[in-house]
């Protein structure tokens, strides 16, 4: 495949983006319920995505270069398991990092569709695919994956679909929510043969979970924070950033790691003209990451209409990249 073409770039984007009454409607619901939550959609902003890349690199968040580790030694085996001619469809995208990777490995690959809620981001990312890859179509969408997805009606009719989820971002969703999103995979691949290839963080050493989320350079408390400025900016809200403070632990019992904005004071917040009030301590629950088996987690699949063929670890088992088949 050819490469090094500066002047390559990728099809013009396909927006779905949600207007802002999206994001106002679901912040209100979810700061009027018993346990605040904000959407960790959201954290995902242009300045948010950008501060996950650099977390990405931090000695601390072993996900990711465990992720590529078992993408680079495995490539291989990987591209074999999924076969020739596959259509690449990429879902929470982000800076595609990990998808050079792959498609530097797969066999004729006839296209590449990244999704993401982050335009900006999106559409830089999809550039750099299409200039390192000139010859591969580049379809972006910009969309909530966590709704139904109308992919680009020309261009992507040929090839074997292959979903692609890395980065564990399925553990940001409880059960009902995973069984849901897995079913929406399973319907993109509608009309043909598809697979799922996916990355799931295991269950570990809680003080490695813990550190994960809650860096010593401050990075992940301040990407947490971010989404702060984020809702003063879209929502014309008066958070104060600065009197909340981030948090990150692990929960045994529910196997995921929460994370947290804690209210450092007694305050009050207005999202056009509707008040909120914080208690000194109380939390707004930003993200759950759930870790999981691989056996776990195959059921669960299994549920959604997806079979496991194969499966690669790293050494110490920190991190697993599934490959499923449609039922």
């Amino acid at each position: 495949m050819k490469r090094q073409n500066s002047a390559a770039r990728a099809m013009p984007l396909h927006d779905l983006h949600p207007e802002p009454d999206d994001l106002h409607a679901e912040v209100v619901a979810g700061l009027r319920a018993r346990q605040k939550t904000l959407p960790c959609k959201y954290l995902y902003d242009a300045r948010g995505s950008k501060l996950f890349d650099q977390i990405c690199e931090l000695d601390e968040y072993y996900p990711t270069r465990t992720e590529v580790g078992i993408l680079s030694d495995r490539a291989t085996e990987i591209a074999d398991a999924i076969g020739p001619e596959a259509l690449v469809i990429e879902l929470g995208s982000g800076s595609s990092t990990k998808t050079h990777r792959l498609l530097r490995a797969l066999r004729s690959p006839v296209g590449y569709v990244p999704v993401d809620i982050s335009r900006e981001h999106l559409t830089e990312a999809a550039d750099r695919i299409a200039t390192r890859f000139p010859d591969l179509p580049v379809w972006p969408v910009c969309a909530d994956f966590n709704a139904e997805i109308d992919l680009p009606e020309h261009g992507i009719d040929g090839g074997r679909r292959l979903i692609f989820f890395p980065g564990s971002t399925i553990g940001n969703f409880d059960e009902h929510a995973r069984r849901a999103l897995l079913r929406r995979m399973r319907d993109l691949c509608e009309g043909g043969p598809g697979r799922l290839l996916i990355g799931i963080d295991l269950i570990k050493d809680v003080d490695v979970l813990e550190s994960a989320y809650d860096d010593r350079a401050g990075v992940t408390a301040a990407f947490n924070l971010n989404l702060l400025h984020r809702l003063n900016r879209e929502l014309d809200s008066n958070f104060e950033p600065d009197h909340f403070e981030h948090r990150a632990r692990f929960d045994s019992d529910a196997s995921r790691i929460e994370m947290h904005l804690v209210s450092q004071v007694d305050q009050t917040v207005e999202i056009d003209g509707e008040s909120f009030a914080f208690e000194s301590g109380e939390v707004i629950c930003t993200e759950h990451s759930y870790k999981f088996t691989i056996d776990g987690f195959a059921k669960v699949a299994a549920e959604a209409g997806w079979s496991l063929e194969r499966s690669w670890t790293d050494a110490e088992d920190l991190f697993a990249i599934l490959l499923f088949v449609l039922n």
